[in-house]
């Protein structure tokens, strides 16, 4: 089998961050969403939204080096060189988050009403005034927006208006549903006797979170 190949956003330092799960990035598969196994602990915090809509927008144009949003993106990310998706060292989705969802680096479990579970990470931020009630934007409805190589993922996924998965991932199977809950993740693993530490870079980022100058969404179509 073909091993994946990926484009580094980060070497990551040995000392930074302490893999708790063994995952690398070449174990990155939509496929085993639909049995995905938690290995963090999680609590419910309900279900802001029951869209089914997952619009996204391209990590390239997060161009402000000083935000929490770029640095989050190019110290804690690898982009998927299949399905261009971005992911952490832990294997969580990068997406954009209303302001409800917190700060840049935090995740989530989002439970689809299909079984599917998805685990995200929050590397952008929904404007306010575009998500005014902190949860879904107001012209499509999407809670969830990934963060994404827009080539590389259209190219997979294709498209039939030029937009990967015709600016809609609820279209394909493996992230297809309606948001039934969404459930905080801890930063406690299930297994027990590991702790987990966020290195000190994440914790500075965390501080703040401006919207970046320039973003552009797309999505919200069903084919």
């Amino acid at each position: 089998m073909k091993a994946k190949r990926f484009l580094t956003c980060l070497l990551f330092s040995a000392g930074a961050l302490t893999f708790l799960t063994g995952y690398s990035p070449a174990d990155f598969s939509l496929a085993r969403l639909k049995n995905y196994k938690k290995e963090f602990k999680s609590e419910s915090i309900g279900a802001c939204s029951t869209s089914s809509i997952k619009t996204y927008e391209d990590y390239r144009l997060i161009t402000s080096v000083g935000s929490a949003q770029y640095q989050y993106i190019h110290n804690h990310c690898v982009v998927d060189d299949e399905t261009g998706f971005l992911i952490d060292e832990d294997g969580f989705i990068g997406v954009a988050l209303a302001y409800s969802f917190g700060e840049i680096g935090s995740r989530y479990y989002f439970i689809l009403d299909t079984g599917i579970t998805i685990p995200v990470v929050k590397v952008d931020a929904k404007a306010s005034i575009h998500a005014t009630n902190g949860c879904s934007a107001d012209s499509n409805g999407s809670v969830l927006e990934f963060v994404i190589d827009a080539d590389k993922a259209t190219a997979y996924f294709g498209g039939a208006n030029g937009l990967a998965s015709s600016g809609n991932f609820d279209n394909y199977e493996y992230l297809n549903g309606s948001i039934a809950d969404i459930e905080r993740v801890l930063d406690e693993p299930i297994e027990t006797g590991i702790i987990y530490r966020r290195s000190i870079g994440t914790d500075r980022m965390k501080r703040s979170e401006e919207p970046d100058a320039v973003r552009m969404v797309k999505g919200g179509f069903r084919s």
